[in-house]
């Protein structure tokens, strides 16, 4: 494919959809190589499959998300719904009344100190810029952002009281045709909440918000040179479920052939929970599951909760060395994204990587098309560590924290999987032993850091088909990521020995491996999430019904999960005993 850009849309289809996107994209910002140096580290990555270059109507440069987002009405805060770059409000409309009027204003929301920041440094970007055009290479460095980027990551800032919404957060800017808002729904209303799966299944039917949604994508697909695919980034839980199934199914009519990758988050927890709430969202879950992962060419959930799937209580996952509020959407997203943007490395690099439908591929044999993600955040690096060194001291097992909600399932097989490690330089990927010297494994005597890890999976996988990528480039975590890693980690994220503590400075990068697999523990999952909607009398959850979901059809995608769970399971009857069959 040379160095074309293999372009990538995103959509991000709800409100904890949009915490966990926002992060990724301030990750991948925070990484942005602005001064073009063709030998920066950061350049393995190319940008350009997740960022479009445009011109903003004064000339001036700029570098945004491929992006459409959707959320409900009151979820913006004080971001405009045309962002920043153009100055022009796309939803004011003419005034042409003639009589008296009555108008009626409210004051404009506070912001807190990291957006006051990004507008004081906006200010002086435009302030210093000249008219003169820029020409070739100038034109990153010219990008509104570049040195917002750069002051940004010598700050910190301490969010968690602030952060309401996913936008309180924001450092990217956004082009006018992201944002789209779903005016039928308000995000605090108390009532006509959008939280059964058919309302998001009719919008689309609606020719109004139909014809808005296919103008944003048309725009961004019509500029791709080699478009390869989909990111879809998904509520699981709500209406946005049910949305999401028609967004994929149109993607499918019209994008036959590309590579449709789906994630269904799920946040850790929730504030407002009820049994009929929690109910709601089983069968979101469960409807969802099952139609994405038909038309999407892979899916997978993720969640910090390990029982999401399902109506137990919430147990949050733990992590070695980050310590996160599981009740702030703000924490539970940041490590979600983190993962993110490591699993997608490989159809994002300059070269040496695979396409997007060349990873789905490889990952759904047989039509498992549900998998499963893990990272290990930070990779347990020491600071004189190579990766045999990390490798020989961990077991497949407990080198990665599962982010699929698996319950207490526990499984060692799998059928396929694909292994990023990013953030590890080239002398460290493999043993520095001096030659001739036995090493204390055969991890040891690997020449390349793809030919380690490779090996290292097949001692635990042996007839699994694994796909390995190893980046240099770091996960920058520049404000306003937040510090919430353990004080064992320097400012490159790897681990102090001999009980030695880590300066007041704020980690500013950490190593991070992370895992997507289809694997046989997803049987015990699937079958047990349908067992517990099995047990549901639907009868007594009308308002689910009368959203637009009909029975026969509710029947029919049950049997479609039974029959999905089958294709994970393997020629030994499993464990069964976590499902959870309590009736209703």
């Amino acid at each position: 494919m040379g160095n074309a850009s293999r372009e990538v849309v995103t959509l991000q289809l709800g409100h904890y959809s949009n915490f966990v996107g926002t992060h990724w994209w301030n990750l991948q910002d925070a990484a942005l190589c602005y001064d073009g140096e063709p030998n920066n580290s950061y350049s393995e990555i190319n940008s350009n499959v997740l960022f479009r270059e445009g011109v903003t109507l004064q000339g001036q440069p700029t570098y945004t998300p491929r992006l459409i987002l959707m959320d409900l009405k009151g979820s913006l805060s004080s971001l405009k719904q045309e962002g920043a770059l153009y100055g022009v409000s796309q939803t004011e409309p003419a005034l042409t009344w003639k009589g008296s009027l009555s108008v009626h204003k409210e004051d404009p929301v506070v912001k807190n100190q990291f957006l006051q920041q990004l507008d004081r440094l906006g200010d002086e970007l435009n302030s210093n810029s000249n008219s003169r055009p820029f020409q070739g290479e100038e034109r990153a460095a010219a990008v509104p952002g570049a040195e917002r980027a750069l002051n940004l990551s010598q700050s910190s800032h301490r969010l968690e009281d602030s952060v309401g919404v996913w936008s309180d957060y924001l450092r990217v800017h956004l082009h006018p045709k992201t944002i789209s808002v779903i005016q039928q729904y308000n995000h605090s209303s108390t009532s006509d909440r959008f939280e059964a799966f058919g309302f998001g299944e009719k919008l689309i039917r609606d020719p109004l918000f139909l014809d808005d949604f296919e103008d944003r994508l048309h725009f961004y697909i019509e500029e791709c040179d080699y478009l390869q695919g989909f990111h879809i980034l998904c509520d699981l839980q709500d209406s946005f479920a049910g949305l999401s199934t028609k967004v994929v199914e149109l993607l499918n009519d019209e994008y036959g052939g590309k590579g449709i990758f789906t994630c269904g988050f799920s946040p850790a927890s929730y504030t407002d929970t009820s049994p009929v709430k929690e109910v709601h969202r089983l069968l979101n879950s469960f409807m969802g599951i099952v139609q994405l992962s038909s038309r999407s060419s892979i899916f997978c959930p993720m969640s910090l909760n390990r029982n999401a799937l399902g109506r137990k209580r919430p147990s949050p996952i733990n992590f070695p060395h980050i310590i996160y509020d599981a009740s702030l959407s703000y924490h539970s997203s940041a490590v979600l994204a983190m993962a993110l943007e490591t699993l997608t490395i490989p159809y994002r690099l300059h070269s040496g990587g695979i396409s997007l439908s060349q990873l789905t591929d490889a990952l759904n044999p047989a039509g498992r098309k549900v998998i499963s993600a893990s990272a290990s955040v930070p990779f347990p690096m020491r600071d004189t560590d190579t990766i045999p060194d990390v490798l020989c001291r961990q077991q497949a097992a407990m080198l990665w924290t599962g982010l699929t909600p698996c319950g207490d399932f526990q499984e060692s097989q799998c059928f396929a999987q694909s292994v990023v490690i990013r953030g590890v330089s080239n002398e460290r990927q493999i043993s520095n032993l001096a030659p001739g010297v036995k090493g204390p494994s055969v991890l040891h005597s690997c020449p390349t850091g793809e030919d380690v890890l490779s090996t290292f999976l097949h001692s635990y996988f042996p007839t699994a088909l694994s796909a390995v990528h190893l980046a240099q480039t770091p996960c920058s975590v520049a404000s306003p990521y937040p510090q919430f890693f353990s004080p064992s980690l320097n400012k490159q994220g790897q681990l102090l020995g001999g009980g030695l503590s880590a300066s007041a400075c704020a980690v500013q990068s950490i190593p991070v491996m992370s895992t997507l697999q289809s694997s046989p523990v997803l049987y015990s999952v699937l079958h047990s999430l349908y067992r517990e909607v099995s047990s549901l009398n639907l009868r007594k959850f009308s308002a689910f019904l009368s959203a637009g979901t009909e029975l026969d059809d509710f029947r029919e995608v049950l049997e479609e999960l039974n029959t999905l769970s089958q294709c994970y399971k393997m020629n030994f009857d499993m464990d069964e005993s976590g499902d959870d069959s309590d009736g209703e």
